[in-house]
């Protein structure tokens, strides 16, 4: 794991420590890295409702977005799991919308890692191609 990656998964690592977890005491850290190299940190935060919880991943995508950003090389995934800690099927959807490519890299505190491709976990995706009427250009459509 490069340098840039270690950084990322101690930046998760510190998000996860800020996680609203009341229910489940599950905490997740996330971190992102955009094409700037500017580095945005999310954790997942729950509501008693449970479908209103927003999970580390998803959290960490809106700051980058909120921050104008809107292409991403990495995202490491944090979790006091038995081993490495991978995004929900949701957080993958949505990872997809910015890029096939994007490493994921998950790990738990123990320090296990394991590093996929965004196209690697979510295989068959359904993606803005799906969306886009023929003629119109994927910048066309994105507004």
């Amino acid at each position: 794991m490069n340098a840039e990656w270690r950084r990322l998964v101690e930046a998760a690592k510190e998000a996860r420590e800020r996680a609203y977890a009341p229910y489940s005491r599950f905490k997740v850290g996330a971190a992102l890295l955009g094409a700037s190299g500017r580095i945005y940190t999310g954790c997942n935060v729950e509501n008693a409702s449970y479908g209103a919880t927003w999970c580390a991943e998803r959290t960490a995508v809106g700051a980058a977005i909120a921050g104008g950003e809107r292409s991403f090389t990495a995202i490491a995934v944090v979790a006091d799991t038995g081993g490495p800690c991978a995004p929900c099927g949701i957080c993958r959807q949505v990872l997809a919308e910015f890029g096939q490519e994007i490493a994921v890299i998950m790990a738990n505190l123990r320090g296990d890692v394991e590093v996929r491709r965004v196209r690697e976990l979510l295989p068959f995706g359904f993606g803005k191609e799906a969306l886009a009427p023929e003629g119109v250009s994927e910048r066309d459509a994105d507004g």
